[in-house]
C-alpha cells in the first residue's frame, strides 16, 4: 500500500504542472491581464491571498466561489510555480495606489477635515 502511495504522489507530481495550465488562463481584456482560474474573473493572485494572507482554506475558497478543487489547487501550484512574478506584480500595484493616495486627496477626508476645523 505505501508503494502505491508514493507512485500516485510521483505522478500527481508529474501531471500537476498540466493540471495548472490547462485550468489557468490569461487575456489582455479580462482583469488586466492576470492569470485567472479559466472561465472565471477569479484570478490565481486573489486564491494566493484568500489562502496565504487571509487563512482561508482551499476547501472554503471552492465552496465560496463555486470552484472545484481541482481548479482552486491549480491556482496554487501556478502560484507557487510563478512566486516570483505575481509577488512582484502586487507590490508594484501596491506602490501605484500609495502613491496615488498621496497625490490625491479623498473628498470624504477632505469634508471631515472640515468638519472638524482642521
Amino acid at each position: 500500500m505505501v508503494r502505491l502511495s508514493y507512485f500516485i504522489i510521483f505522478f500527481a507530481h508529474l501531471l500537476m504542472p498540466i493540471l495548472s495550465i490547462e485550468q489557468i488562463e490569461t487575456s489582455s481584456d479580462v482583469r488586466s491581464g492576470k492569470p485567472r482560474i479559466s472561465g472565471t474573473r477569479i484570478t490565481v493572485e486573489d486564491i494566493a491571498v484568500m489562502h496565504l494572507k487571509l487563512g482561508m482554506s482551499l476547501i472554503e475558497i471552492a465552496g465560496v466561489y463555486e470552484l472545484s478543487l481541482a481548479q482552486v489547487y491549480a491556482a496554487m501550484a501556478y502560484y507557487f510555480e510563478h512566486r516570483e512574478d505575481i509577488e512582484k506584480r502586487m507590490e508594484e500595484e501596491e506602490a501605484l495606489i500609495q502613491e496615488y493616495q498621496r497625490n490625491h486627496t479623498s473628498i470624504l477626508q477632505t469634508n471631515l477635515e472640515q468638519l472638524r476645523g482642521k
